[in-house]
């Protein structure tokens, strides 16, 4: 490559690369594999050897990936932070180099070996798929924690990293005065797959894998919010500027003594062999773990040889990340289908040849939305390379251009509701197409109806078929026709027995005690999920004076912004949802928070207190016990807490740490007999299962 040529090249790659970043930091929406990140990291760094003259201070290569850009307007995620105070850390926050080759772990250990000049040992670690956090204790006190921002400085998320439940806030032992620790938050599958369950209800597009998803809730703005993502913390490094161990082991040990997060899956090694074997037991072992690793971190153990080894502009010369790749399958596009969601957004789905990927067999794909499908330029009958992101949810990743049929033409994207017809129509600021035909178009019905009777709505015992079936037959083509419903009507249709209409009417009749912040929830107002139609609901107290109020007046409400305001205000002006509430409203569902929020006692008035595990009731009615009792509830265990209410099998984690810092812990019948708040447990206690005909 000439002069000239390598100049376009490096400016190319330097654009895709931080275009890139931003989307894997701050999006956390990534366009393309870590695999093809790496690979085109790789051709720059070579370029820049081949031609010095063009390397520059702004080079992909010189900088870390910041986390720390402002927010992109589409995201929803994004979009509802603000914006963090930026800190500098003490110590530069870098990242590591990585390789997929033993080979290159090979010439790793040889460049070490021949700087040194003595003997030393590897300590090797998982790389855990998380967001990097560096974490400030003072005389054993939480007093700081930043995101890794540009490496000199990140954001301040203290707040909200006080809220994930296995970062102490005190340490005991015999700790340091003041010290540093970083390690990761990492969202286990667990909490990830909920996660996305919420979101889809709520049409908002799913989090690719744990890692963004891990990322977009340390960011939140509501600290409380955090505590209820599940979030988890695994610590790897103390700066060896700030101890004074012999080894980079014995740091992690003393870490753990001291009450930390430190993970137990790491091992001393002595030789490329040992390395090897480390590597392939967990390139197997790991997909029986509950959290997302991508790979094994190589370190040199011994901290006089780290500190000697030193650093490059971005990465420890004593550390290299050995990246496990992705499984991929190829696999034909049979066909794209498009579904239409409760909300009118249109989804692409790919159709596949079924192939077994990670242990199972793969037969859909997401598209997302049309920018996706012309950025992957997908055409019909196009052979695609399929991988699981974080190893669950199926992703395309790409094409393979060899396989596609001459004449293949792209696959074309509805310009009408593949349902009711009706044209799309796309804002300029949206990613999604969307059916304007709130009322006529069948799937938005049925999707609106399914949200309302959902388990966190109004918790109605029925399932999809069973919607179908009314949808069909003319008798619910709005969630007020479900309360018009009666036993001798259900008994005439295909599939109803007098059980299955007394369990469905006995929910129905429950659903009216449903407080007013589930029910705003349930009517399935576009962009308000869960948490913001509690805060809407607490702002305005009942339904009528959301109705009153202007889109100014809706911006005052906690973490609504500027499009979800417009939402609602839209949602409410319109005729037809007015008699539809008022319908509802006939039917006694509660549209007032005042009587819900009446405190039924002061038994637990200055009482915090954090529940886990299993129980009687569902963890909803619980927590609404507690606070119509004079009682707070918080996710996390802290200072500040005065008992954890456990049900059957409660949070280890939860459970060590009330351990440590002394908090009792109340068992449901502990609970009961103590404060007379939950009812008595007679029989089979176990929630009844949706039935569905």
């Amino acid at each position: 490559m000439d002069r000239s040529a390598a100049k376009v090249r490096i400016d190319e790659l330097k654009s895709i690369l931080w275009e890139n970043s931003r989307r894997y930091y701050v999006d956390n929406a990534p366009a393309i594999s870590d695999f093809e990140y790496d690979r085109l990291m790789r051709e720059l760094e070579e370029l820049e050897q081949s031609f010095p003259e063009f390397l520059t201070p702004d080079s992909p290569t010189q900088r870390v990936g910041s986390d720390i850009d402002a927010p992109v307007s589409g995201n929803a995620e994004s979009a509802s932070r603000d914006n963090f105070v930026k800190r500098p850390h003490k110590y530069p926050m870098l990242s590591l180099g990585n390789t997929y080759s033993i080979a290159e772990i090979e010439e790793f250990a040889a460049r070490a070996d021949k700087t040194l000049g003595t003997e030393f040992s590897y300590c090797c670690e998982l790389k855990f798929d998380g967001t990097a956090i560096c974490l400030t204790y003072r005389d054993g006190k939480l007093v700081q924690a930043l995101t890794r921002g540009d490496g000199v400085n990140g954001d301040d998320v203290t707040e909200n990293v006080r809220h994930i439940s296995n970062i102490p806030s005190t340490l005991h032992g015999d700790f340091p005065a003041e010290f540093e620790i970083r390690g990761e938050i990492l969202m286990p599958y667990e909490a990830f797959d909920k996660l996305n369950r919420e979101r889809e209800d709520n049409e908002e597009a799913p989090f690719a894998n744990p890692r963004n998803a891990a990322s977009g809730s340390l960011k939140l703005t509501d600290p409380e919010e955090v505590s209820h993502r599940g979030l988890m913390c695994t610590l790897y490094h103390i700066p060896a500027q700030s101890i004074s161990f012999d080894t980079h082991s014995q740091a992690l040990d003393a870490a753990a003594s001291w009450g930390l997060p430190v993970s137990d899956k790491r091992r001393l090694c002595h030789g490329i062999e040992e390395i090897r074997q480390y590597i392939d037991y967990w390139d197997g072992a790991r997909k029986e773990l509950p959290f997302a690793t991508d790979g094994i971190v190589i370190k040199i153990n011994e901290l006089t040889s780290q500190r000697s080894l030193g650093y490059t502009a971005k990465s420890p010369r004593w550390a290299v990340a050995y990246k496990f790749k992705a499984e991929q399958a190829l696999t034909p596009i049979l066909s794209v289908s498009y579904q239409v969601g409760r909300t009118g957004a249109v989804t692409p789905v790919a159709n596949l040849a079924p192939v077994q990927l990670s242990g199972t067999v793969v037969r859909r794909a997401t598209l997302v939305n049309e920018d996706q499908m012309r950025m992957l330029d997908i055409h019909i009958g196009d052979w695609v390379y399929v991988e699981k992101g974080g190893e669950i949810i199926p992703k395309i990743t790409s094409v393979e251009p060899s396989k596609r049929s001459a004449g293949a033409l792209p696959e074309p994207f509805p310009t009408v509701c593949p349902d009711c017809g009706t044209p799309l129509v796309r804002a300029e600021d949206e990613a999604k197409a969307f059916c304007p035909n709130q009322d006529g178009c069948p799937m938005q019905i049925k999707g609106r109806i399914i949200h309302f009777m959902s388990r966190k709505a109004m918790n109605i015992l029925a399932g999809d078929a069973t919607v179908e079936q009314l949808y069909n037959l003319d008798m619910v083509k709005t969630a007020a026709d479900l309360y018009d419903l009666g036993k001798s009507r259900l008994m005439m249709l295909e599939g109803w027995k007098e059980r299955s209409a007394e369990r469905f009417l006995s929910s129905l009749d429950a659903s009216r005690q449903v407080p007013f912040e589930r029910v705003l929830y349930a009517l399935g107002i576009r962009y308000v999920g869960e948490s913001t139609a509690r805060e809407i609901a607490r702002h305005f107290g009942d339904v009528d004076s959301i109705a009153a109020a202007s889109v100014e007046d809706l911006l005052q409400v906690k973490d609504v912004g500027e499009v979800i305001a417009r939402s609602v205000y839209d949602y409410f002006i319109d005729v037809r949802h007015s008699i539809e509430i008022q319908r509802l409203r006939a039917h006694g569902l509660k549209f007032s928070i005042e009587n819900d929020a009446q405190p039924s006692s002061d038994v637990l008035k200055g009482k915090t207190i954090v529940i886990s595990g299993n129980f009687s009731v569902s963890r909803d009615d619980l927590k609404q016990i507690i606070e119509r009792n004079g009682g707070k509830n918080s996710g996390s265990v802290s200072g500040s807490t005065s008992f954890l209410l456990a049900g059957t099998k409660p949070g280890p984690e939860k459970l060590r740490k009330c351990e440590s810092l002394g908090i009792p812990v109340l068992s449901e019948d502990e609970f009961r007999d103590r404060y007379k708040l939950l009812p008595e447990v007679v029989g089979n206690t176990e929630e009844p299962s949706l039935f569905a005909l």
